[in-house]
């Protein structure tokens, strides 16, 4: 009785959340977030087939476009280099094209405690299962130390910096009074590690501000800061698609091209 009981939950259980981006408000500051569920192919891209980075999310939906597919939502994904190779880790496909930095360093990307992105395979229990199963997390905001020390089996992976939240707690390095102002974007995950949110800016804020949004209106326990001044977002939902110079490493959900 009691396993068909678990086997009916499972089988009536809401299915995950669909990719949804929106604009709100925090403290007085403008936003806007896309969230990510477990179901969603959320993937890393920098370069195409002839090796060039992609550059631009339009590049990016175009080479889906010829596999039948297209972007869902893009952001931009960490720092890079002037070559728009990516800074810090940086894993594609199983392969790491881009080294661990867990030394201090100058810019934000080496304002200690940094961190990692991380998009493991999706697993879900199969349908029709007698027993509850844990599902194991699908994202990851772990910082790089402790990455480095245990390493997980990420399919994609992005390091950038500074980490935003730690375990509930800001970054020890962030002043509430900073007069340092900027665009910013980031990532943030649920406890869980079955949802990431995205998160842009829309007025400049400090580190402080950006940290609290992700912790108290969004109410995530880890997130990491991939980039200010270049961030950019491409969201089809609000009719969104940012421009401007080349980008390196990008996020973006891939959906079936309808």
């Amino acid at each position: 009785m009691r396993g068909a009981l678990l086997a009916l939950l499972l089988l009536c259980a809401p299915p995950a959340a669909a990719l949804t981006c929106q604009d709100r408000g925090f403290e007085g500051a403008r936003y806007t977030t896309c969230e990510v569920g477990p179901d969603d192919d959320l993937r890393l891209f920098l370069n195409g087939a002839d090796g060039a980075a992609y550059g631009s999310f339009a590049a990016v939906d175009a080479a889906l476009s010829a596999q039948g597919q297209r972007l869902g939502f893009a952001m931009n994904a960490g720092m890079f280099h002037r070559d728009l190779a990516p800074v810090g880790l940086y894993v594609e496909g199983g392969i790491e094209h881009s080294r661990l930095i867990t030394r201090a360093g100058p810019g934000n990307f080496g304002l200690l405690p940094n961190g990692v992105f991380c998009i493991a395979a999706g697993q879900r229990a199969p349908k029709g299962a007698q027993t509850l199963v844990a599902e194991p997390p699908r994202f990851a905001v772990l910082e790089s130390r402790h990455f480095g020390d245990t390493p997980r089996g990420c399919t994609y992976a992005t390091q950038s910096g500074p980490m935003l939240v730690i375990a509930g707690q800001l970054h020890p390095r962030f002043l509430p009074e900073s007069d340092s102002l900027n665009i910013r974007n980031g990532v943030g995950v649920s406890a869980d590690g079955q949802r990431a949110v995205f998160a842009i800016t829309a007025d400049p804020v400090n580190f402080h501000a950006f940290a609290r949004f992700f912790r108290d209106a969004l109410g995530l326990p880890d997130a990491l800061y991939l980039d200010g001044s270049i961030s950019r977002l491409y969201a089809p939902q609000l009719d969104r698609h940012d421009g401007g110079f080349p980008m390196g490493p990008m996020l973006g959900t891939v959906e079936p091209k309808g």
